[in-house]
């Protein structure tokens, strides 16, 4: 395998391009599995070896989970070398040669499945990182008002996005110095004895920093299903838009609203 790397090589590098269809660069792949290869032959003598060639192989698998190959894809990149090797091998047709394949294809067996493994967690990493974002980009915490921040939820509601929303939440009043929070569950599709609790942790938790909630978004369907389960609220005040629930909290925060078209009727009214 040291006389015949060029060789081998070559013939590694044109496998494992073949399932990639063009998406890594020819020079790129060759010098990867070249540090690779000449780690993997170095195994043979060297023990210590070994660590360095799983640290590589380790890498490759976190790239391709990257940049979005298949586990297939990764896979044949490994054992793409069997068949590199076995070229040579089978030209050279001695007892010797085949017993040592033997093991070679072994130990690359060995090899295919440490990268699989570490490929199938970096996939796992990628997908709950990306999990995590979505959450925070689907429960934004706004500000509505001095004093006031709003918190729109659409879609259902888990534990999971339960502790987002209240960890958002906490650290918007803390931000702000909010007084006020409007929690509009209009988007929420439906509300049942889990969603209420969750909705009760998060109103409970905005208390405890001396914040007040509102509710909105009580929808004639919700308000039935709420009644009919028996859920309690409490002394949580709720509201059936999110208009009347910033009305509400503007009021109790002593801001007046006027309405302009009234005021030109007055006008007029008096002029007369």
């Amino acid at each position: 395998m040291r006389d015949k790397e060029d060789q081998i090589l070559q013939r590694w590098v044109e496998i494992s391009s073949q399932p990639l269809r063009g998406r890594l660069n020819d020079n790129d792949t060759r010098k990867e599995l070249q540090e690779i290869y000449r780690a993997f032959v170095r195994s043979f003598s060297d023990p210590d070896a070994s660590a360095e060639l799983n640290g590589l192989l380790a890498d490759l698998s976190r790239s391709r989970a990257r940049q979005g190959f298949t586990p297939s894809e990764t896979a044949v990149t490994v054992y793409g070398l069997k068949e590199a090797v076995y070229e040579i091998v089978e030209a050279d047709d001695t007892e010797e040669a085949l017993r040592g394949f033997v093991w070679l294809s072994r130990t690359i067996d060995g090899l295919g499945l440490l990268t699989f493994e570490i490929y199938s967690a970096a996939r796992d990493k990628i997908i709950t990182d990306q999990a995590e974002e979505l959450l925070e980009l689907s429960t934004p915490v706004v500000k509505l008002w001095d004093g006031i921040v709003g918190v729109p939820l659409i879609g259902t509601l888990d534990s999971a996005r339960t502790q987002v929303v209240m960890e958002k939440l906490l650290q918007t009043l803390v931000d702000t110095g909010s007084e006020y929070a409007v929690i509009d569950i209009t988007g929420v599709p439906a509300v049942d004895t889990e969603v209420a609790q969750h909705l009760l942790k998060t109103v409970m938790a905005a208390r405890l920093m001396g914040a007040s909630c509102v509710i909105s978004g009580i929808r004639p369907q919700i308000a039935h299903t709420i009644v009919t389960l028996g859920i309690e609220f409490g002394d949580i005040v709720t509201k059936a838009s999110l208009a009347d629930a910033l009305a509400y909290v503007l009021r109790k925060s002593g801001v007046q609203i006027t309405s302009k078209a009234r005021t030109r009727v007055a006008v007029r009214t008096e002029e007369a």
